[in-house]
């Protein structure tokens, strides 16, 4: 079979004129005393880029070629194939119509591959082509491995993780939940070290018909880390919400708790949502880990430009700073990090917020609590009766919070906040819209930024490689990038998780506020016009600055399109 393929093989590349002659005969000596297969011999060579090679095959045998990553697999499908042999022969399920199935791979030549699994699946085989390294992130993505307790539990340091929390006897418990059995205490603990070791912002308990599977947030993305019988779960769930300090007897509300964990000499908070589902009750345990907040704006990813930027205005006496962007885009984070730096023993901060996120000490903090008429508004109302010197609000959410938040800026307060809008421009007109007086905002605010996250390239696996043409086709025709370009990505590894990424950078917009900006304020111009203004005293914007991270090497140029938008004029 070995000789039948690499002549088909050498045929087909030899008729496209993909791959010199020389090159091939060097491949072919390689492949005898390597082990490795002719076509992952030629890519890892250089001999061809795995893009042309993907499409050669994809032309002469009449066989498309697919991304996985525009697509969202059935698990139910793709467990079709076990993970052995779809790591074997380095294919995946993808869809299934009727007996027909579609299987993507590396190597379509490979008829072993073929019909191992046509007998393994008993199904008519669709092939289509895809690339090896998204193959194996769908593997990692996809797949997971039911845990057996006792195999799981044998590399768990007992002494590592300790949950410092409300604890309960079993006598506050269903006895039947056996909540204090050392298995359950330390499945808990397994999972929240994993958790903490994966760098994950979030942990999922999420419960199904016959099995529960827990899921990680690692970078922004969701990655399944362990899957286990489903008669498991009611014990795993009592024992979250005792250490959480949540009635264990409630099952048809949403509950709210939160507790701590020592871990390798760290403290980390953890802050739990348990919500009623179909199946049962589902968990998620937001990761808050302190030591993110000293590292500094730098280490955030913060350009050397707006930390200068920053810096002055948080020497400001008073005013108000705005920080925007959706969900997930380290608002919180940033505050954090700056209250953190302005928080000395001659100052006098305090918050309110929806939910306290991190604990700060030295910082008085509020919790909003709106069932009893504690919002944002009335707590905002009620710390400035506390003499601060630093306010931060959690979100300015309707007009009377706004309305109290620009005028505490105004009687001499330095104060935070954030809002959900697109751009840093945008906070001015969201203000105008919640019916704040345009001159009030125009004397009151400092700047206004915006935020977006961009994942970084992995460091370990890091490769350079060509800018693919449908990727530098969405850019906008001033963007001076072309396939000469030099560009990194992650090739994917086992630090990475074959992601290609490793960690996370802020990107920022920051709008000054001068003379000129406030005018336009006054006069009510568009936010459209303020960013112009903006633009041309320097202020970068989103998409610029995330260029730039990729230019130095950051990140990638897909995840700079993923992340940010540029609309030309």
């Amino acid at each position: 079979m070995t000789t039948t393929y690499a002549s088909t093989l050498v045929n087909i590349l030899k008729n496209a004129k993909a791959v010199s002659e020389e090159d091939l005969k060097q491949a072919l000596a390689f492949e005898k005393t390597s082990g490795k297969k002719l076509l992952h011999i030629l890519v890892e060579e250089g001999m061809i880029s795995e893009k042309e090679l993907m499409f050669t095959l994809s032309t002469t045998l009449g066989i498309p070629t697919l991304n996985l990553f525009s697509c969202t697999i059935d698990t139910d499908v793709i467990r079709l194939i076990p993970k052995k042999i779809a790591e074997r022969h380095e294919v995946v399920a993808v869809s299934q119509i009727g007996q027909t199935l579609t299987v993507a791979m590396s190597d379509p030549l490979d008829v072993v591959a073929l019909d191992d699994i046509k007998k393994i699946t008993n199904r008519t085989l669709r092939p289509v082509i895809a690339s090896p390294r998204h193959i194996r992130m769908a593997i990692d993505t996809y797949y997971t491995e039911e845990i057996k307790l006792e195999e799981a539990l044998k590399d768990l340091d007992p002494d590592a993780i300790t949950v410092v929390g409300m604890e309960k006897t079993t006598e506050d418990a269903d006895v039947s939940y056996n909540v204090d059995q050392a298995p359950v205490i330390k499945m808990v603990n397994l999972v929240l070290q994993e958790a903490i070791k994966n760098r994950a912002s979030d942990i999922h308990f999420e419960p199904f018909r016959d099995r529960l599977r827990v899921r990680f947030r690692i970078d922004g993305t969701l990655r399944e880390a362990f899957a286990t019988p489903r008669d498991m779960y009611n014990s795993l769930l009592t024992r979250v919400k005792i250490i959480s300090d949540l009635d264990i007897t409630e099952k048809r509300l949403p509950q709210d708790g939160r507790f701590k964990a020592k871990f390798l000499d760290r403290e980390i908070d953890f802050r739990v949502s348990v919500l009623p589902t179909y199946y049962g009750e589902k968990a998620v345990l937001r990761v808050l880990d302190k030591n993110s907040l000293k590292t500094g704006l730098d280490q955030l990813g913060f350009s050397e430009d707006n930390i200068k930027k920053l810096e002055v205005v948080v020497r400001k006496p008073y005013g108000i700073v705005l920080v925007t962007g959706p969900t997930g885009s380290g608002k919180s984070t940033t505050l954090y990090t700056v209250l953190n730096q302005l928080n000395t023993k001659q100052r006098n901060i305090m918050t309110v917020e929806d939910p306290v996120e991190y604990q700060l000490y030295g910082v008085t903090q509020t919790q909003v609590h709106g069932d009893i008429g504690l919002t944002f508004a009335s707590g905002l109302r009620s710390i400035l009766r506390q003499s601060p010197d630093v306010i931060l609000v959690g979100e300015i959410r309707d007009s009377e919070t706004a309305d109290i938040a620009v005028k505490a800026a105004l009687t001499g307060h330095l104060v935070f906040s954030t809002l959900h809008t697109n751009n840093a421009a945008g906070a001015v007109t969201r203000l105008v819209d919640m019916g704040v007086e345009p001159f009030l905002i125009a004397s009151s605010l400092i700047a206004g930024t915006a935020q977006r996250l961009l994942r970084r390239i992995c460091q370990n696996c890091k490769e350079t490689y060509q800018l693919p043409e449908e990727v530098l086709s969405r850019l906008p025709r001033s963007c001076q990038l072309s396939k000469e370009t030099v560009a990194y990505r992650g090739k994917g590894c086992k630090q990475c998780g074959q992601s290609g990424y490793r960690g996370r950078l802020a990107i920022t917009e920051i709008l000054m506020v001068d003379d000129e900006i406030q005018q336009m304020i006054i006069d009510r111009k568009s936010s459209g016009d303020i960013e112009e203004a903006g633009r041309k005293k320097g202020m970068k914007i989103l998409f610029e600055n995330a260029i730039e991270a990729f230019q130095k090497g950051h990140t990638t140029l897909e995840e700079v399109l993923r992340v940010t938008t540029f609309e030309e004029s």
